[in-house]
């Protein structure tokens, strides 16, 4: 349905940094530089997701975040992993999430723009999940 979607930001370099890492892990890459945006998507393809450079952002409330669709619980570590290390905020640690479906398993983050991002899974997966880490923070 979806051909892409936009954001704002206002500092590119945190955000070009800070999405490199967190969407590696799901296979995403970065497929456009320029000098008042960065897009992601799959590699040699164009962007689904692009970060826009603006002097200030609204960001939505919390009814709005963007899911980031993850193919095994390891990539959904990682993305959140990576995300903590690069300024991301906690917003609900790795784990099945049966409330939302029986093959759901997330992680959600709050990025440094403070947008509320995730990765999930919500197919039967091949792979054990990861052991769960351990944050108190609130989930998602």
């Amino acid at each position: 349905m979806l051909h892409h979607l936009s954001i704002a930001v206002t500092d590119l370099d945190r955000a070009a940094t800070f999405y490199d890492a967190v969407l590696a892990p799901l296979g995403y890459a970065r497929v456009f530089t320029g000098d008042e945006s960065v897009g992601y998507g799959y590699a040699g393809q164009g962007d689904l997701l692009l970060l826009n450079l603006e002097d200030s952002v609204n960001v939505p409330g919390e009814g709005f975040h963007l899911a980031f669709a993850a193919t095994e619980p390891e990539h959904v570590a990682r993305f959140h992993a990576a995300a903590l290390q690069h300024g991301g905020r906690c917003n609900g640690p790795p784990g099945p999430r049966p409330d939302y479906g029986d093959h759901y398993y997330a992680a959600f983050v709050i990025d440094p723009e403070g947008y509320r991002i995730e990765a999930v899974i919500n197919q039967p997966h091949s792979s054990e999940p990861p052991e769960e880490i351990g944050h108190p923070e609130q989930q998602g």
